[in-house]
């Protein structure tokens, strides 16, 4: 139910969540575009279609309890906190935890407190709310615990791993994920045939294709999408019929590597890399090259696809195809001599090589098994015969006796054992895996 249109001491510009119906002209297109009501939303039907949680709270059933919306740029989660919070007798708070520390924080509170008085709940919403540090996020468990504010969080990253546990469990974690590409289509369009908010008294004229093309190279952000597009259409003059057309070469153009933007630091850099190596574990060498090419016109640091890639080639090629790691190192060595761009074509051989290599991770369970052995006998003494006789003292005390050299005595390698008691005839390394016995390699 819509909210009463009371004004208080509370209602400050930035706290109306009627803002909603307010279209600033100076605003970005992506702004002016924002959903006004659960009607105009696109995507998230997992969690706003019909009978789910978040369209029963914003259609006003149930206390909202306090969540952590976390999803991509671009796919809602600012219009969700705007639209949870157009309900009778209930306040919003905005506040972005890049500009905002402790002390706008007590502020907010302090303000909810007093509206509390007053029958008037408080939503805090706080945008990127993974930039606040421990202690800051420790400030809202208070309010958050005793219900002074409900907490609307939006974050980019995970919140396992970004948001304190504390204040992650007194959440409700709400996923929302990309649009689709024909989502983000239709939304295009709403915004080249809206007259008030949108582009249509510019007389847009963008054929499908290339409305495709801005979805396709979204990736997912409405955001980016839109304001593509606006970029486009401004940059072309009306022709004589007061049309802007707009082509391939325009779309290119006002995307720029926005279709490749990801935070170098963040949870996706790293989905990516483990995207390339899960890959190349699959000798899949289309995909690999793909994730690769993801990672480096994303602006990844080389150095640190070549270090992924040289470790795949011993962890899990190693003895299969010992030159893997030969392969692997080069090509490092080549991308900190030359750097970008030119190093995209070693990294690329190394990664075709890679996938095309037979695999084997016998170097990596070999070890592990041994490491089993050694932390459990971390205590048991060198051998006396494996020791070094530094001193006479040491050579009377036994170190070296019966150590036989192999050179001279052949017959050592069967003969004399180089393990610690208890641990004589243990096996790491399957010697058909090796292509012959240990004992001859």
């Amino acid at each position: 139910m819509p909210r009463e249109q009371t004004q208080s001491l509370f209602d400050e510009p930035d706290d109306d969540a009627d803002a909603l119906d307010v279209v600033d002209p100076n605003a970005p297109l992506a702004d002016r575009m924002r959903p006004r009501s659960l009607d105009e939303f696109v995507g998230q039907e997992h969690v706003i279609g019909p009978g789910k949680m978040l369209r029963r709270l914003v259609e006003g059933s149930g206390r909202i309890p306090s969540m952590i919306l976390w999803g991509p740029p671009g796919t809602g989660k600012t219009t969700l906190a705007r639209l949870l919070s157009h309900r009778d007798r209930t306040r919003f708070a905005p506040l972005s935890a890049v500009l905002s520390g402790v002390k706008e924080l007590r502020e907010a509170i302090a303000k909810a407190r007093d509206a509390r008085r007053h029958f008037l709940h408080t939503l805090l919403f706080i945008d990127e709310i993974h930039r606040f540090n421990k202690g800051q996020q420790d400030a809202l468990l208070p309010a958050v615990e005793d219900g002074t504010v409900t907490l609307l969080g939006a974050t980019t990253e995970n919140p396992s791993f970004e948001v304190n546990a504390a204040l992650l469990s007194r959440c409700k974690t709400v996923i929302l994920h990309p649009l689709d590409e024909s989502q983000i289509v239709a939304l295009l369009r709403r915004a080249i045939d809206d007259a008030d908010r949108g582009l249509a008294a510019l007389h847009p004229d963008v054929p499908d294709a290339e409305l495709g093309r801005l979805a396709r190279f979204s990736g997912g952000d409405v955001r980016v999408a839109l304001s593509a597009l606006e970029s486009a259409v401004l940059s072309i003059a009306p022709g004589n019929d007061g049309k802007r057309r707009v082509d391939e070469s325009t779309i290119v153009e006002a995307l720029g590597r926005s279709r490749f933007a990801y935070d170098k630091g963040g949870e996706d850099h790293y989905n990516l890399a483990s995207a390339l190596i899960k890959s190349l574990r699959n000798s899949d060498a289309n995909a690999a090259l793909y994730w690769l090419a993801r990672l480096i016109e994303g602006g990844a640091d080389p150095v640190f696809i070549a270090r992924r890639l040289c470790i795949l080639a011993s962890e899990d090629v190693g003895l299969a195809d010992p030159n893997a790691m030969v392969q692997a190192h080069a090509a490092a060595e080549i991308t900190r001599l030359i750097g970008l761009p030119e190093a995209l074509y070693p990294l690329s051989q190394a990664t075709l090589y890679l996938a095309r290599a037979p695999k084997s991770n016998l170097v990596k369970r070999a070890y592990q098994a041994a490491a089993k052995d050694a932390a459990e006998t971390a205590n048991v003494p060198v051998p006396l015969h494996l020791r070094n006789a530094v001193t006479p003292l040491m050579a009377s005390a036994g170190y070296g006796k019966g150590y036989r050299y192999v050179h001279d005595d052949p017959a050592a390698r069967q003969a004399m054992t180089c393990l610690p008691d208890g641990l004589t005839g243990r096996s790491y390394v399957d010697p058909e895996e090796l292509g012959g016995s240990t004992q001859d390699a």
